[in-house]
């Protein structure tokens, strides 16, 4: 599995329309949707999955609002349950044979993260069409796993949690130790770091992708909550402990760098998963969930420094993560054959 940043072919999406997953608030999202669509177009093709033809009049013209190249965005009229394609996608790996690189999908099983909000059965059917769209080979696995729940670097180490794929919900029957070799077999990792609890509000039950990420080969980026009052303290401070203290298969430690946390977002009462480390990593830009903090700046700084040759592009998200989820929840890379 490639890692983020290396070149994309395309980054997937899905058009926001279910009012569920944003009660009261559903018809603010897709221009924030639009922002982060837009900006993609800039360095590669944006691939948007639409309920059916009825919003293509009302996208368009969000895109053109935010100055989307159409060129690069193409449309695709498929039902999907909900928005998420981080985790109910297709996730690429690929391999050199003979001079070629060639490109396939791995498709797990997806169950709304341990079966939260029925249904999902279109969205557990987007890897397949992915696969026949692009006629690609197409690996069926029969682990539950969503995207989301982990990262990769470009030599073959893996950041996941245990609070997520240790969770009964998902595969109680499997070990640690089980799921762990399945993730080297499907995705051609050498190394599963594991990391523990995740954030407040998050109820995926603790994905990697708000908590820890890796920025290049060697460095890592995770959250850390300084506010002892702040009941995310405790955990980030302990998965922050848990990664200096982690090696690469060559036995060199990573360079793990703090991220800043927001102060708590809530709605309706509610505290939501707000977090910097939910970036997405395009060909030209760096999508940053900002939440009118004053940690944005100082979020977005750090991600600028070790993204030299992208635009970091703030995406307010303030109404975004009512869904409980950002901007690498919403995107899924589809990986460079050309490389």
């Amino acid at each position: 599995m490639p890692a983020e940043w290396e070149p994309h072919e395309a980054t997937w999406l899905v058009w926001p329309h279910n009012p569920n997953t944003w009660p009261g608030m559903l018809a603010e999202i897709p221009p924030i949707f639009s922002q982060m669509a837009a900006a993609l177009s800039q360095g590669e093709q944006v691939c948007i999955l639409i309920k059916d033809e009825s919003v293509l009049e009302s996208a368009t013209r969000l895109l053109l609002d935010c100055d989307a190249d159409l060129n690069q965005i193409e449309f695709i009229p498929w039902p999907s349950n909900d928005s998420w394609i981080r985790d109910s996608g297709p996730l690429f790996v690929r391999r050199q044979v003979e001079g070629q690189i060639q490109l396939a999908v791995t498709d797990w099983q997806f169950n709304m993260w341990g079966g939260k909000y029925p249904p999902w059965d279109l969205d557990n059917a987007i890897p397949d069409k992915v696969a026949r769209k692009l006629a690609l080979p197409r690996f069926k696995q029969a682990l539950v796993m969503e995207g989301g729940s982990l990262d990769v670097n470009d030599q073959g180490v893996l950041l996941t949690t245990q609070s997520c794929l240790l969770n009964p919900n998902r595969n109680p029957s499997l070990s640690q130790e089980q799921i762990e070799q399945k993730l080297k077999d499907v995705l051609g990792v050498q190394q599963v770091l594991w990391l523990g609890e995740g954030i407040v509000g998050d109820d995926t039950d603790g994905h990697i992708d708000d908590l820890a990420r890796f920025v290049n080969t060697s460095v890592i980026v995770c959250v850390l909550e300084q506010d002892a009052s702040d009941p995310n303290h405790g955990l980030t401070q302990d998965n922050f402990k848990l990664l200096q203290r982690m090696y690469d298969p060559a036995g060199k430690p990573f360079n793990i760098v703090p991220l800043p946390m927001p102060k708590a977002v809530a709605w309706d009462g509610q505290r939501v998963p707000a977090s910097y480390a939910n970036f997405y990593i395009g060909n030209k830009v760096v999508l940053l969930p900002v939440f009118d903090d004053p940690q944005d700046a100082r979020a977005r700084a750090i991600l600028q420094e070790h993204f030299p040759t992208r635009k970091v592009v703030a995406i307010p998200s303030r109404k975004l993560v009512w869904g409980l989820g950002a901007c690498h929840c919403l995107t899924m890379q589809q990986p460079a054959t050309d490389t």
